[in-house]
């Protein structure tokens, strides 16, 4: 890509496919979860086959990328996301990053078997505002193994520009 116009242009474009196959959102049950490897259940949320996720309608995200290994969420912080110091409060960079990590976790994993966050640690760099535009975090494995999973994951603007960045670490377990 040779300039932001065009990078903002596919961005959007790709946010708007993403957001025509979404099914409203809800809770997929445990048979569902349990149904299929961790990639596989992510594919169905993003497929409109399962119910989407509540916190990315509440946040206003959604995923754009994702294969194993690594996940791309993206959304546009706006003054409904705002802190009353006039900037995107910091809860947005840690959902928005959490997300990505975690799904980055969930998307190693074989089928029967979950994961939940222990421990996720978020720097913030530079201050979001509705003039910032769309921004994606990134999720990538660093790690998974029987019991652990370990991610990183990082929000960039359309020009490349670092806002935050995460590590996280999951404890992974079989379902019940």
């Amino acid at each position: 890509m040779s300039n932001k116009a065009e990078v903002l242009m596919q961005w959007q474009t790709r946010e708007a496919e993403v957001r025509a196959k979404l099914a409203p959102p809800g809770i997929a049950t445990m048979e569902q979860l349990k149904s299929c490897s961790g990639m596989a259940f992510l594919q169905r949320i993003w497929d409109g086959e399962l119910p989407s996720v509540p916190i990315g309608e509440t946040l206003d995200f959604v995923p754009v990328e994702g294969e194993p290994g690594r996940i791309v969420f993206q959304g546009t912080p706006g003054p409904k996301h705002y802190n009353p110091l006039g900037s995107v409060h910091g809860g947005y960079f840690c959902t928005l990053l959490d997300s990505a990590v975690g799904c980055a976790v969930h998307s190693m994993l074989p089928q029967g078997v979950g994961y939940t966050t222990l421990e996720l640690k978020v720097n913030l760099i530079r201050a979001l505002t509705a003039k910032t535009g769309p921004v994606r975090a990134e999720g990538k494995v660093i790690q998974v193994g029987s019991q652990v999973g370990i991610a990183e994951g990082r929000i960039v603007d359309a020009d490349g520009k670092l806002y935050a960045h995460a590590t996280t670490t999951c404890l992974i377990f079989k379902l019940p």
